[in-house]
């Protein structure tokens, strides 16, 4: 679940350059990339489905994503993950327990810190139509990995005239589907430094688990 967390970060953070391009899907993107490069900061409250029809199984839970350049802390009910753009804190909040990790630079990652630079480069990306969700008009287009991942394919719903995320779908090889909505943003709020840096006296009796 965390890679699909952090696969979030990546889209909300920007789309990137990909290397097969469809015309109209890549100005699109680009608008976006452009507009979000534009915040100092962005702040994002989401819903997160996740259905697996075979499998009966059927969940849905809200997030808060809030990002900085590199720096991002995504907060859930059961987890929490903050990042200072070199190290990454996961926080589990029913065992108490804190996991710390380097942020890896290589495109298997999806982090905000390599995504421009390397992954999205390995999707190849295509315009599928202009639709209306929930009497919002939005452009989708499809990312379809290069190289072999956990997922086959990503949809993505760019809401016209505000070239922002409307949702995303990424659809699982084990049939599983993420699907996320995003219920509002909150651009160039006035954010801390200490938001992106894990304060142990906040958590006093979590255990530390160092992976690095």
């Amino acid at each position: 679940m965390r890679k699909t967390f952090l696969l979030l970060i990546s889209l909300i953070i920007a789309i990137g350059s990909f290397a097969q391009k469809d015309k109209k899907a890549t100005e699109i993107l680009d608008r976006v990339i452009a507009k979000t490069e534009s915040y100092k900061t962005m702040e994002v409250e989401f819903t997160l489905a996740m259905d697996n029809v075979e499998a009966d199984i059927h969940d849905n839970k809200n997030g808060v994503l809030l990002v900085m350049g590199d720096k991002y802390k995504l907060t859930l009910s059961e987890q929490i993950v903050i990042s200072d753009g070199k190290t990454m804190w996961t926080l589990l909040m029913e065992n108490q327990e804190v996991m710390i990790n380097d942020v890896e630079e290589n495109e298997e990652s999806i982090t905000p810190t390599n995504l421009l630079n390397s992954y999205g480069d390995n999707y190849k990306s295509v315009y599928l139509k202009e639709d209306v969700i929930k009497g919002k008009t939005v452009d989708l287009i499809e990312l379809t990995p290069l190289k072999g991942r956990t997922y086959t394919k990503i949809e993505v719903a760019i809401e016209k005239g505000l070239d922002q995320i409307y949702s995303f779908s990424m659809f699982d090889k084990n049939g599983s589907t993420y699907s996320y909505t995003i219920k509002k943003y909150t651009l160039n709020k006035k954010v801390g430094e200490f938001e992106f840096v894990f304060n142990e006296a906040n958590y006093p009796n979590f255990e530390i688990v160092d992976m690095r």
